[in-house]
């Protein structure tokens, strides 16, 4: 058997992929490719990062962009510890049993956002299909002390699809988010093999559900494609987003994390994403961000400052 090693825990990172016959990998076009993170700013946010003992899906994730975000002192925090309940083969958090909730993640993350002097927070989580509420009373105590150190700070939380978890929507969206985002990452026909442990109608279905909650929220999701997805595949996701009035939409390239993950299919290239861009507003998406390096939290600051003043101007 390979186990894989986190270079820096001296730890199997992925046990249970291990097992997993290795996956051919395709050579990276120039769009894909990004520089290694340097900064000053970006160590800044590191120490800001480890100082709080938070973890980060920039980090966790291996995001491409964490160089620009981290320069830029932009984090997205992840909650609820480092390892998740589901083996989601596009995904790089590692998989196994979670520990208990540390009640005071939440304040350390809201003197984090503080430090950051962060305008826009997004907070998100591993799935924890071990707890009563998946999660959900996390969640809202995190948005509920972030709030409680002042400031303007807006708040956007990317959750789990809360499987199973009657009322966890709820829970979330009476903290009062201002945007509540949870991917579909990819077409109904790839769950199976990509989000198995989920299921597309219920994740649909969550983002319709906050809507009917609290109609003023902005509502978001996203997906990957390069997994092997038909065109026709990726604008019926569209088609369903809008049915459940979704406002704002992210499309940005997979991109293998290891060999042991699934296969990129296909690098689309950058005009094919400014067409589905295009394709989604004439949906009626209120604000869409699609290109290679597109992922949920990149530019969210900016992109929310958009929608909002979109809105109010309406």
């Amino acid at each position: 058997m390979v186990v894989l090693i986190d270079t820096e825990t001296r730890r199997p990172r992925h046990p249970e992929k291990a097992h997993r016959p290795d996956q051919p990998g395709l050579p990276k076009p120039d769009w894909i490719r990004v520089k290694a993170p340097v900064s000053a700013g970006y160590l800044e946010t590191q120490r800001i990062v480890r100082v709080n003992g938070l973890h980060t899906v920039c980090e966790e994730a291996g995001c491409p962009n964490i160089g620009e975000c981290w320069e830029k002192r932009h984090a997205t925090f992840i909650i609820m510890g480092d390892t998740c309940t589901r083996a989601c083969a596009f995904c790089n958090v590692k998989t196994g049993l979670p520990g208990p909730l540390d009640p005071a993640e939440p304040q350390r993350v809201a003197r984090a956002t503080q430090k950051l002097a962060l305008a826009h927070v997004v907070i998100t989580s591993v799935d924890r299909d071990d707890l009563d509420d998946g999660g959900a009373g996390h969640f809202a105590a995190v948005i509920r002390a972030i709030r409680a150190l002042g400031g303007e700070t807006t708040i956007e939380v990317l959750t789990p699809d809360f499987l199973r978890k009657n009322g966890a929507a709820e829970i979330v969206v009476d903290a009062k988010p201002d945007v509540f985002n949870h991917n579909l990452e990819t077409v109904p026909a790839k769950y199976l093999t990509v989000r198995p442990g989920a299921r597309y109608f219920a994740s649909v279905r969550l983002l319709q559900r906050v809507k009917e909650i609290e109609p003023a929220i902005f509502t978001k999701s996203g997906i990957m494609v390069g997994l092997g997805e038909e065109r026709n595949e990726i604008l019926q996701v569209l088609d369903d987003l809008r049915a459940a009035d979704v406002d704002f939409l992210t499309i940005g390239q997979y991109l293998q994390p290891s060999r042991k993950h699934h296969p990129v299919m296909r690098f689309v290239p950058p005009k094919e994403f400014k067409e589905l861009a295009a394709i989604a507003y004439a949906k009626g998406f209120a604000m869409v961000s699609a290109s290679p390096l597109t992922r949920s939290s990149h530019h969210a600051a900016e992109d929310f400052a958009r929608l909002r003043a979109a809105r109010m101007s309406r």
